[in-house]
């Protein structure tokens, strides 16, 4: 570490200095963060303090004595101050005493001002990931940004150029792609890349729909809320709690399902599936060049992103993809000499949608897994845990396991599949020029416009 930014900063000018008065001992216990001392912690800043982050990114960030969660920011007032308790709680039992020195921002701009903040988990709604991501990158922090990484192609195609503009870090929280805890992806797509199967001809993603949702009458904005804030770069729309978060706990909140704030399941757990079926397809910086199919979309209630689908993709490989919920959720890359079937052994919160139970990690021929990949064959990135990664990744400031571009590649893919349910017909795409071919009506999908003063 001595040779990065960490180890030259000043004790005095650090987020321990900053917090001392509010609460934090001015002489840090060695039980909170071992030897590291704190020139060279990396201080980072919790942005969107709701249910992923609290469950997932903040603990995954916290375990690693090499990083400090020093502030958080929420738009939301009590879930900000839920959040500043629950790390105040994590390092109190660390130091075995009081710790109040979390602090708190409902702003996330004056969050990128501090500048003993040396990077940020974005953990928000959906349509707020790739704005987020852009001023942080242009603010000089590091960032963990949480999947999808855009609500656009042209906003993921925005921030993936930011970044390679940058000498910042950004890395994508598809974590199927590190060992803990699920192994069973890498070593797929380790076997897939070295020929286990054959050649590629299919993969086969399966994926859960949503169901639709009530009626959703107009409610008065709580008063923790900013609600305009909280929308961001897209239109005004009345507020009912249905359409946000819950205002008591941390269930799986209503903007998930509506598609003002991203596209559903297709882009919710479809980037984790089809960044694996790229990774395994060596295609991670690439995309189709057709895509069709057809979904059904609630014609009631509150809630519109798609329901049942089944959509196709064609690559210039000449591999096909079918995505559906008709399909084991997973994925199952199918060779001229076999298959091979990975899906996950457990949610990632309590709040996710689950189905049955089904073997991790199968194939046509159980001697397939057991294969060795010899020490001149294709060795794929290896990383033991998403977040520790990133924070490696931003000591070395060498590239993780899931950058901004293979982020985008994967996202987008799925918008793609989302854009033919809409359209219903089939779609020629140059992943090159990222646009449509030929289809100025199918192009009108790749952006939406910006609501001021919010955006890029």
């Amino acid at each position: 570490m001595k040779n990065n930014k960490f180890s030259r900063r000043k004790f005095l000018k650090s987020g321990i200095g900053v917090t001392a008065a509010v609460g934090f001992p001015l002489i840090v216990p060695s039980s909170v963060f071992g030897k590291n001392a704190p020139s060279n912690r990396i201080n980072v800043g919790a942005i969107g303090v709701g249910r992923i982050s609290r469950s997932h990114d903040m603990p995954e960030v916290w375990k690693y004595d090499h990083a400090h969660v020093l502030a958080v920011c929420d738009v939301d007032t009590n879930r900000l101050a839920a959040g500043k308790q629950l790390v105040d709680e994590n390092y109190a039992k660390k130091t075995a005493r009081d710790y109040n020195g979390t602090l708190t921002y409902s702003n996330y701009r004056d969050l990128l001002a501090n500048k003993d903040i040396d990077a940020v988990i974005i953990s928000t709604p959906d349509h707020q990931h790739a704005v987020l991501a852009a001023h942080a990158i242009r603010a000089k922090k590091d960032v963990y940004l949480q999947k999808p990484v855009s609500l656009t192609i042209h906003e993921g195609r925005q921030l993936a150029n930011t970044v390679a503009k940058s000498k910042q870090i950004l890395q994508i929280g598809s974590q199927q792609r590190s060992l803990n805890p699920w192994p069973q992806f890498h070593r797929a797509c380790e076997l897939v890349r070295n020929g286990r199967v054959g050649k590629i001809l299919e993969v086969e993603i399966g994926l859960p729909g949503d169901p639709s949702g009530p009626e959703a009458p107009p409610m008065p904005v709580p008063p923790n809320l900013n609600y305009d804030a909280w929308l961001g770069s897209t239109p005004e729309v009345y507020y009912t709690e249905t359409r946000v978060h819950p205002q008591v706990g941390f269930d799986r909140p209503g903007w998930l399902r509506c598609e003002q704030f991203g596209s559903g399941m297709i882009t919710g757990w479809g980037t984790h599936h089809v960044d694996i079926a790229h990774w395994g397809m060596d295609t991670e910086h690439t995309g189709p060049i057709e895509i069709w199919g057809d979904a059904e979309f609630p014609t009631s209630g509150l809630w519109n992103v798609h329901g049942k689908f089944k959509t196709f993709a064609r690559y210039a490989n000449g591999v096909l993809m079918t995505i559906s919920g008709d399909l084991p959720n997973g994925v199952k890359f199918i060779g001229e000499d076999g298959w091979i079937f990975v899906t996950r052994s457990g949610p990632v919160t309590a709040s996710d949608p689950s189905g049955p139970k089904i073997d991790p990690l199968t194939a046509s021929d159980p001697k397939i897994l057991s294969s060795v990949i010899g020490p001149n064959e294709i060795h794929l990135y290896r990383s033991e845990e998403q977040h520790g990664n990133w924070l490696d990744s931003i000591i070395s400031r060498k590239p993780n396991i899931a950058t901004a571009e293979i982020g985008h590649r994967a996202c987008s893919t799925c918008l793609l599949h989302h854009i033919a349910m809409h359209t219903k017909r089939k779609l020629r795409w140059n992943p090159v020029k990222e646009k449509f071919i030929d289809d100025d009506d199918a192009n009108k999908y790749l952006s939406r416009v910006q609501r001021k003063p919010y955006g890029f």
